[in-house]
C-alpha cells in the first residue's frame, strides 16, 4: 500500500467510536513535507483531525514510534507546553495497514524559513523566535514524574546513548563509505562529557517548522512530530536549534549561514542561548562545540535513512533523494569545527 492514500471506509468506521460528532464518510488528504510518519488531515463534513501512521513496508529497527509520540502528547496535555489533543492510538494494523494515531487540527502558521519573510516586521520575528525559545524552555521544566512519563527513556548517559544509536542508524542505512562519518564517530566517542544526571523531557527534533504558530499572533499553539522525543539531555535540543542556524540555505536544510540577523531582528545564538539559560535556571553552558557536531552528525545519520528509504522505494516524500545528498556536505562542515 502507498504511503500516500488511506483506505478511508475502513477507517471512518473505525474512527466513529472516537472522534466526538464524527458523522458522514470520511476524506483524507496528505500533508507536503515530513519525511518519516506519513501525515494526514482527515476531513468530515466541516470537522478536521490529523492522522500519523507508521509507513508500511521495510522500516529499520524502533524508527517511526507512532506509539511513543501519541504517549507523550498525551501526557503534556495540561502542562504549559503547548500539545494538540490526542482521541485515540490504533495499534491494529488491519485497519489501514499500519499503526496510526488520530489528534486535533489546529489552524495556524508554519514558518519554513527561519529568516521569517512572512512576518509583518522585526518587532514580530524577534516575538517569534521568543515564543519558540519560551515553548522549548516549558519543555524542559517540565517534571517528567508527575506527567508519568518518569520511564519514558532509557537511564545513563544520554549522549552516550544517542552517538551509540545514530551509529547503529547509520550503519544500518549506509549506502556508500563517508570518511568524514567515520571520523565524527570516533570523534564523539572519545569527547564525550561526563553526564551531569539530568534528566528531562527531550522533544529529539526542536526546530522553527516543528512548531505551528497561532493565525495572527507571534506565539506557537503546538509543538509537534514527536518520533524523537525521550528522556535525556536538554542541551541536544538547544543544540539542533542553533546547529540548524548555521547550515547554508537549501537542499530541504533552513539555514541561517551568512544571514544578517540583526538586520532582521533575530536574535544572535548568544542572545538566544542566554534567555533560555534564564528561564530553565541554567549558569551556563560547558562543552558546547561537541554538542553542535553530535547534532550535526544526527542530522547526516537521519538523512542517511532518508537516502537508504529513497533506495527501498518506501521514503515518504519526493524530495528525499536530494535530502540524502545532504549527507556528505553536512559530514565535512561537522569535522571543521573539530579542526
Amino acid at each position: 500500500m502507498s504511503t500516500q492514500d488511506l483506505d478511508t471506509a475502513r477507517l471512518g468506521d473505525y474512527l466513529a467510536a472516537y472522534l466526538p460528532g464524527l458523522n458522514g464518510p470520511i476524506t483524507a488528504e496528505k500533508f507536503a513535507g515530513g519525511q518519516s510518519n506519513p501525515t494526514f488531515r482527515l476531513s468530515a463534513g466541516d470537522q478536521h483531525w490529523v492522522l500519523r501512521r507508521k509507513p508500511p513496508g521495510e522500516l529499520l529497527k524502533s524508527a517511526h514510534a507512532v506509539d511513543r509520540e501519541y504517549r507523550v502528547i498525551s501526557a503534556l496535555q495540561d502542562t504549559p507546553v503547548p500539545v494538540p489533543r490526542t482521541y485515540v492510538l490504533c495499534e491494529d494494523e488491519s485497519v489501514i495497514g499500519s499503526m496510526f494515531y488520530v489528534m486535533e487540527y489546529l489552524e495556524g502558521r508554519i514558518f519554513w524559513d527561519p529568516k521569517l519573510p512572512e512576518a509583518q516586521n522585526n518587532a514580530e520575528r524577534a516575538a517569534i523566535f521568543d515564543s519558540m525559545n519560551a515553548t522549548m524552555a516549558a519543555l524542559h521544566n517540565v517534571n517528567v514524574d508527575e506527567v508519568g512519563l518518569a520511564d519514558y527513556g532509557k537511564p545513563g548517559n544520554y549522549f552516550e546513548r544517542q552517538v551509540n544509536r545514530w551509529s547503529k542508524q547509520y550503519r544500518a542505512s549506509q549506502t556508500q563509505d563517508i570518511p568524514e562519518m567515520e571520523r565524527l564517530m570516533d570523534y564523539l566517542v572519545a569527547n564525550m562529557p561526563e553526564d551531569d544526571g539530568q534528566v528531562r523531557l527531550v522533544h529529539g527534533d526542536y526546530r522553527l517548522d516543528n512548531l505551528m504558530f497561532h493565525p495572527t499572533e507571534p506565539r506557537a499553539i503546538a509543538l509537534l512530530d514527536w518520533e524523537l522525543s525521550t528522556l535525556g539531555n536538554p542541551l541536544a535540543d538547544l543544540a539542533n536549534q542553533c546547529m540548524a542556524w548555521m547550515l547554508p540555505g537549501g537542499g530541504g536544510i533552513a539555514g541561517m549561514q551568512g544571514v544578517d540577523r540583526k538586520s532582521l531582528g533575530i536574535p544572535s545564538d548568544e542572545e538566544y542561548i542566554a534567555r533560555y539559560c534564564e528561564r530553565t535556571g541554567r549558569q551556563g553552558i560547558d562543552n558546547w562545540n561537541f554538542y553542535i557536531i553530535f547534532s550535526m552528525f544526527r542530522l547526516a545519520a537521519i538523512l542517511q535513512g532518508v537516502a537508504k528509504r529513497a533506495e527501498l522505494g518506501n521514503a515518504s516524500s519526493p524530495e528525499a533523494k536530494a535530502r540524502g545528498e545532504m549527507v556528505v556536505p553536512l559530514a565535512e562542515t561537522a569535522v571543521a569545527l573539530i579542526d
